[in-house]
């Protein structure tokens, strides 16, 4: 990678962290989608999507931890049945076509999301149901092992929409629930071998200083509409390019 992308690599991983960081998110399908634009083979971005997301996560959970949004017994289910098909998911390793199809499909719920529903409204707060929590729970666990990514943006649509918790709770439970799927993903891919390289401590430094960023801000009054266009629009990028050159 020439020195002028790897510059705007590091510029879009910075935007990409500090736009999920604030919704709670940690940006492994961002980070996915950034390595298809630049060439990069999933099994070098699978483990450094879940490596990043573990410390943009834990920031953004922690900035919504304080801020008192946290709600642990909508989490805990969730957690109970994904950490476990996390990492089942992580052992998995299919075929580089199929990834990439996958991969291309998910991005299109935070395209979705960002573009056309950046704050789905809550009027009312409905009581969580143990049993279809652990049924979510368990699905987006073994999707997120297998892509390699820690399950926000299919968990916290899916919270807003059941109207189970507002914005910011949704923030707080998904960055925890990223979080461990992330840790637990990650070793399942460390039990069949993974290998970190070296520029990885750069991927580190630039992600976690754009999720310290955006989960501050994302905790506090802040217009995105820029920073969402923008990366919705790599996204897209990326979507169109896993899907239609999937071989």
């Amino acid at each position: 990678m020439t020195p002028e992308l790897m510059i705007l690599f590091y510029f879009l991983m910075f935007t990409v962290a500090f736009l999920y960081a604030s919704v709670g998110h940690g940006g492994a399908s961002g980070y996915l989608a950034l390595g298809a634009i630049f060439d990069l083979t999933k099994e070098v971005m699978r483990p450094a999507a879940l490596l990043l997301n573990l410390f943009v996560s834990l920031t953004s959970f922690i900035q919504f931890y304080r801020g008192k949004h946290f709600i642990f017994k909508i989490f805990l289910p969730l957690a109970i049945a994904s950490v476990p098909m996390a990492f089942i998911g992580g052992r998995i390793n299919i075929d580089t076509g199929t990834y990439k199809i996958i991969l291309g499909i998910l991005l299109l719920v935070p395209i979705i999301r960002f573009l056309f529903f950046p704050n789905i409204p809550v009027t009312e707060i409905r009581k969580s149901n143990a049993g279809i929590s652990l049924l979510m729970g368990a699905s987006i666990g073994f999707i997120s092992g297998i892509i390699g990514i820690g399950g926000g943006i299919i968990l916290s649509p899916l919270l807003l929409l059941l109207k189970w918790t507002d914005q910011k709770q949704t923030a707080a439970i998904s960055a925890l629930f990223i979080f461990v799927n992330s840790m637990s993903g990650l070793l399942g891919q460390w039990t069949k071998g993974i290998d970190f390289k070296t520029n990885m401590i750069g991927y580190v430094a630039v992600a976690f200083a754009g999720g310290l960023c955006g989960a501050y801000f994302g905790a506090m009054k802040f217009n995105q509409n820029v920073l969402r266009i923008l990366l919705a629009g790599v996204l897209i990028m990326a979507a169109y390019k896993l899907i239609f050159t999937a071989a």
